[in-house]
């Protein structure tokens, strides 16, 4: 489907979206070098900043860069995935939409190597690594969840989802198959779940490109225990929520949730009883993985419930405690990125 030409012989048109929200310090360096990576792919990439800050904070910053071609779009209503449906629509009739997030970074050749990668795989879409770049050092403990480990797979490598911070969608296949981002889910996380998911359930080929990369700046405020804890748990319960939303008709949920409890039964003593030994040993790092490993389980139980954490909450946003959706055919969900043990709750 991710052909390189339009029907007429020209190349396939790009687009770079930046999903921005009150970090417009971020911007500048980002910006200057997207523009630098957009002549690298035929015909030249254009580059969209979506704000979606009520106010348009970034409006300022990214309008002084229209005359190197980077578009402003205001989306004033909240959430994630209001702004990527934003980007959606204003990506227009191009071939190929990339999401960014605003606090990363892209690898040299990052955009020639995602884009090239689509146009000879044919794929409905193409996912690339993100690598935590600490702010500061973080404590063992913290380490010790897997939290800002990198995954890594074999470049080609056919994947079940994939988060949207390093993802290009051939819109194509997103028009033909009339998917959006789940606006219930913009300030609860776990929108992009969801859609990844819906386009491999739809018969849709995501691969993984480990060549384009990215690296992300993580904030001294997330390096906490606190903080990992709640993303093991909101990440997970994502996961096994897109997995009950997937499933076919009632009998398929409630299996999938017996499933998923059952495992997390388990799986769960056995953390506990790592969590134990760690202590008695004083080796953080353990401790930090048994914790992670429970919070995780946690969050695929009461996400397979319909549960999720708001994680993306803003003060004038209405909580959000539970988001029921509409069941649709049934998709197995890779595990949450992070921590080994948990790599295997939906594996036999």
């Amino acid at each position: 489907m991710g052909e390189d030409v339009s029907g007429d012989g020209i190349p396939a048109s790009t687009v770079v979206a930046v999903l921005t929200y009150r970090r417009t310090h971020l911007l500048p360096p980002l910006l200057a070098e997207l523009v630098a990576q957009a002549g690298t792919v035929e015909p030249r990439a254009e580059v969209l900043v979506v704000d979606n800050d009520p106010e348009g904070s970034a409006a300022e910053v990214v309008l002084g860069w229209a005359a190197q071609g980077i578009r402003y779009a205001h989306e004033p209503r909240p959430g994630i995935s209001a702004a990527r449906n934003r980007a959606l629509r204003e990506a227009g009739d191009a071939a190929a939409l990339v999401f960014f997030d605003d606090d990363e970074h892209p690898s040299p050749d990052w955009l020639a190597t995602i884009v090239g990668a689509w146009r000879a795989w044919g794929c409905a879409a193409v996912a690339g690594p993100v690598e935590a770049q600490l702010a500061v050092p973080a404590e063992p403990w913290v380490l010790g969840t897997g939290v800002f480990d990198r995954p890594t797979r074999p470049t080609g490598a056919r994947v079940r989802g994939a988060g949207a911070g390093n993802l290009l969608l051939d819109l194509r296949v997103v028009r033909e198959l009339g998917l959006r981002f789940d606006e219930r889910l913009g300030l609860v996380g776990g929108e992009d779940t969801l859609f990844t998911h819906a386009l491999v359930h739809a018969g849709a080929e995501i691969r993984w490109c480990d060549e384009a990369a990215a690296v992300e700046y993580v904030p001294a405020e997330r390096l906490t225990r606190r903080w990992v804890r709640r993303r093991c748990f909101r990440s997970a319960g994502s996961w096994s929520r897109a997995e009950v939303l997937l499933a076919r008709g009632r009998t398929g949920r409630w299996r999938l949730r017996g499933s998923v409890v059952a495992k997390a039964g388990v799986r769960g003593l056995r953390a506990l009883l790592a969590l134990a030994a760690a202590t008695v040993t004083g080796r953080a790092r353990a401790r930090g993985r048994a914790v992670a490993t429970l919070a995780s389980y946690a969050g695929l139980v009461v996400g397979a419930f319909g549960y999720t954490v708001g994680e993306y909450a803003r003060p004038a946003a209405a909580p959000v405690s539970a988001v029921p959706g509409p069941a649709l055919a049934p998709v197995a969900i890779p595990a949450p990125a992070g921590a080994e043990e948990r790599d295997r709750v939906t594996q036999g």
